[in-house]
C-alpha cells in the first residue's frame, strides 16, 4: 500500500509564526542577556536594522523548513497514512510529545552537544539553545497534530 501523506499547510504556517514568537521571547526577554553574554556579545550594543532583518528572514525560512519536514515525518509515522486504523490511546498530544522527544534526542541534542564541545561553549549556552530547540519541536508538533 502506498502512503497517503496529507499536510495541513495552515498548521505549518501557524507553527512557523508561533515559533517565530517563541524565538523572540526566548532570546530577548527570557534569556537574551545571558545568551549574548555566553556568546561573548556586547549586551548593551544593538545590532543594526539590516542585521536584524536578515536574521529574522533566515529564522522564518528555518522555521518553515523545520515545520514542513517535521509535518512529513509525523505523517509518515501515523498509521492512517498507511491505511491502518489509529490505535486506541494514540492521541494527537501524545503523538506530538513523542515525535518531539525522539526528533530532539536523535537530531538536535547530538548537534547541540557537539557544538558545545567543539566550539567550547558553556553549559549555560548549551541548555539555553537545546531547550529552545526542544520547545520549537513541541510547539510545531502540537499545532500540526492537533489541527484538523
Amino acid at each position: 500500500m502506498e502512503p497517503i501523506i496529507e499536510l495541513n499547510y495552515v498548521a505549518i504556517l501557524i507553527a512557523v509564526v508561533a515559533n517565530f514568537f517563541l524565538g523572540f521571547i526566548w532570546y530577548t526577554p527570557l534569556f537574551g542577556k545571558l545568551w549574548a553574554k555566553e556568546l561573548g556579545l556586547k549586551v548593551d550594543e544593538k545590532p543594526g536594522s539590516g542585521v536584524l532583518i536578515k536574521g529574522m528572514a533566515i529564522m522564518v525560512i528555518g522555521n518553515f523548513l523545520m515545520a514542513w519536514v517535521f509535518a512529513h515525518n509525523i505523517a509518515v509515522w501515523h498509521p492512517a497514512t498507511w491505511g491502518q486504523p489509529t490505535p486506541e490511546g494514540m492521541e494527537p498530544t501524545a503523538m506530538a510529545l513523542m515525535a518531539s522527544i525522539f526528533t530532539w534526542l536523535g537530531f538536535y541534542l547530538p548537534g547541540d552537544l557537539s557544538r558545545m564541545a567543539w566550539e567550547n561553549n558553556s553549559w549555560k549556552l548549551f541548555f539555553i539553545n537545546t531547550v529552545y530547540h526542544f520547545l520549537t519541536l513541541l510547539v510545531a508538533a502540537m499545532i500540526i497534530t492537533n489541527m484538523p
